[in-house]
């Protein structure tokens, strides 16, 4: 079968326009204005800030972190004051292998613990020793200017007690509650410790490591979303 092909056209007949996007161009300007808006919007919270406070949040996003010590910036405005009373402290900044710090939403948490080389407790009864008083009283001076509520625990590793009648529950508690008096005679308020507990050697700073000595530790954490969170004048704060 054959077909029949013309290009004759009909008179009267104008082949018709191809259809034209018209609304590309109306979303591109929309995306413009949405990021003009978000722009003004950063600069605004920027210019209502100090430059003190300007130069702690780049120090902390551009820090690198470290083995001895953690921070992750949440949104609470006090941390970056606590931390850096923190560390402030020349004997806590000299003992960078004895100390961690961690930020765990609204509580941050201060890790005293051993090393191989050096103890913070007297063998068998729990008490701090020398050094561990010394790190210990050091935190207390920091956080004594914060009204913050505290909680303390004491830690062990997984070998058992070598004292007899004394288990790592016993043992861990009284790390905690030797932490608890060097803090309150640092200046702490006594009704600013909410709990002082034994946790033996059930979480190990190191996830799957349960006999390092560094899990022979206490942890001071400072609860900044509690309710009493007055500031009382701090030089330097």
């Amino acid at each position: 079968m054959a077909y029949a092909l013309s290009t004759r056209r009909t008179p009267g007949r104008i082949p018709a326009a191809p259809t034209r996007k018209m609304g590309t161009w109306k979303m591109a300007y929309a995306d413009f204005l949405t990021a003009l808006m978000a722009f003004f919007m950063v600069m605004w919270l920027v210019s209502g800030t100090t430059a003190e406070d300007r130069s702690e949040l780049a120090q902390y996003f551009t820090e690198t972190p470290t083995a001895s010590s953690t921070t992750t910036i949440v949104a609470n405005s006090e941390i970056p004051a606590v931390l850096k009373a923190i560390k402030s402290q020349p004997i806590l900044a000299d003992a960078s292998e004895n100390i961690e710090i961690a930020v765990e939403g609204k509580i941050i948490r201060i890790e005293l613990h051993e090393t191989d080389g050096q103890p913070l407790f007297d063998m068998g009864d729990g008490s701090l020793n020398a050094e561990g008083k010394r790190l210990a009283s050091a935190a207390g001076m920091a956080l004594a200017n914060f009204r913050y509520h505290l909680s303390v625990e004491g830690h062990t590793d997984a070998f058992p007690s070598s004292a007899a009648n004394f288990s790592n529950w016993d043992l861990s508690s009284a790390r905690a509650n030797s932490a608890r008096r060097t803090l309150t005679n640092m200046g702490i308020d006594t009704a600013r410790i909410q709990a002082v507990t034994g946790l033996a050697g059930t979480r190990p700073l190191k996830a799957g490591q349960p006999h390092l000595s560094a899990n022979r530790r206490v942890s001071i954490l400072i609860h900044t979303g509690s309710q009493s969170e007055e500031i009382r004048n701090m030089p330097g704060v």
